[in-house]
């Protein structure tokens, strides 16, 4: 945070967005007529509601290393790297290898192939959980391991973190992208659906409390316990993802971990947007905290659809014994797990980890240098390939300090500036930056020069 902040002119940043609008605009026409096309029969010219966009989405042709090319032809160096999953960057050689190698051998049994405890083997070194299980998706990951615990405690009530997604799933479309002034107070955060078509009776079984503050956590659970309704499990990131990027404070995770265990909680960490980006054990090695069950997706398959349960033996006990069916016709599928394996084996290997770690210390260097330079009310935060700038006059800690001071229209200024100028970023004020082993200095570079320019061209 810088201490010599000032305000930015709002008519100024208010001219700009429209410019930035009209350019962004005028050079996708190809996506403008794709979007006519598929708007036809494809609901909303989009397979799912996150990749749409007004006025149309911009429709991508191709990818390669740390860049993409979208139907217009436009080059753009990838900081969106699907939603975070392409930390290996896209079609990378020994992932591609190893795809085309399984495919003649046959693409889907529905049986267990050999490279699944292979990959199981390295997540339990990686993470340091002993008992693995795998699913097509963060939602799938989620899912089950919510009724894994739930089985395994025999409760119903599940809590999380208040501004957290944890999939699409019922039991977890609950408080997360909702009006500031409705979320109530604090100490007792209102269960609100995010969208149309979540039960009710769902909704009353999802509590949620605040990030960062493990006091209102316990208080909340003691209450809950005196209703007789003790949650079956808290779910939550280990750093919030959705806000940008929000760290825990220093404590925070071990007071968590030592609530959960105390209260007979099954503490799950939704490493979905973290595993294996922030570390090769991902949040649970970097924080050094351990959980009882561990949810992945996104990365883990390399560009194809994958997701893991890890856990302790005593809680995974649930699934071996039969009593919780954790099933899905292509968990485990042969293609994925090739690509996992040569992900895992020869890309987010220690020297690849060091490469993140270098440029997202360049990247967050950089990016403080210019706030500073520029008195720009914000910061820089991030960890292994993940990061942001956050706008914002105060640290964001928790849902409610992000509601209450992010800088929407400035947020969604600096997408369409870095859009026209070659940076494809995650569209949302919620998102960050996920960068890539095939990321260069000269891509940092670039990155840092457009926002050298956006801040140049507030303070004119």
């Amino acid at each position: 945070m810088t201490a010599n902040a000032k305000p930015i002119d709002r008519a100024r940043i208010a001219e700009l967005t429209k410019i930035e609008q009209q350019r962004l605009d005028e050079r996708t026409q190809a996506s403008r007529a794709m979007y006519a096309k598929a708007n036809e029969h494809l609901s909303g010219g989009v397979a799912s509601s996150y990749q749409g966009r007004d006025p149309w989405p911009i429709y991508i042709d191709r990818g390669e290393g740390p860049k993409i090319w979208d139907v217009d032809g436009t080059e753009y160096y990838d900081f969106h790297n699907g939603f975070g999953s392409m930390v290996q960057g896209h079609a990378h050689p020994a992932i591609g290898e190893a795809v085309v190698a399984r495919y003649p051998l046959g693409t889907h049994f529905g049986c267990a192939v050999p490279d699944s405890f292979v990959v199981a083997d390295e997540l339990a070194k990686r993470w340091g959980l002993p008992k693995w299980r795998f699913t097509n998706s963060g939602s799938e990951s989620t899912m089950d391991a919510i009724r894994i615990a739930r089985a395994f405690t025999g409760r119903d009530v599940v809590m999380k973190i208040f501004g957290s997604y944890h999939g699409h799933h019922d039991t977890v479309m609950v408080s997360i992208g909702v009006p500031y002034d409705s979320i109530g107070d604090r100490e007792d955060y209102a269960s609100l659906p995010y969208g149309g078509g979540i039960p009710q009776s769902v909704v009353d079984m999802t509590i949620a409390v605040p990030f960062n503050d493990a006091g209102a956590m316990e208080r909340r659970i003691q209450r809950l316990e005196a209703e007789g309704r003790l949650p079956a499990c808290v779910i939550m990131e280990a750093a919030m993802m959705n806000l940008g990027v929000v760290l825990p404070a220093p404590g925070y995770l071990e007071a968590v971990r030592e609530i959960t265990t105390r209260y007979g909680i099954v503490l799950i960490f939704d490493e979905v947007k973290t595993g294996l980006c922030v570390a090769p054990g991902g949040a649970t090695e970097r924080f050094g905290v351990t959980p009882d069950l561990v949810t992945l997706a996104k990365s883990l398959g390399g560009g194809l659809p994958s997701g893991a349960i890890g856990g302790s033996e005593e809680v995974m006990a649930i699934v071996e014994s039969g009593k919780v069916y954790q099933v899905g016709t292509y968990n485990g599928n042969p293609l994925s797990m090739a690509a996992a394996r040569a992900s895992l084996e020869q890309v987010l290997t220690p020297a690849g980890y060091a490469h993140l770690d270098h440029l997202n210390e360049r990247i967050l260097a950089g990016a403080r240098d210019i706030i500073e330079r520029y008195s720009l009310p914000g910061y820089a935060v991030g960890i292994g390939s993940k990061g942001c700038v956050t706008f914002s006059e105060v640290p964001v800690t928790d849902y409610e300090s992000y509601k209450e001071n992010q800088d929407v229209p400035l947020t969604e200024l600096t997408w369409l500036w870095n859009m026209n100028r070659g940076i494809f970023a995650t569209p949302g004020r919620e998102e960050e930056w996920t960068l890539s082993v095939t990321h260069t200095d000269e891509a940092i570079d670039h990155y840092l020069a457009v926002f050298d320019e956006l801040a140049a061209a507030l303070r004119a």
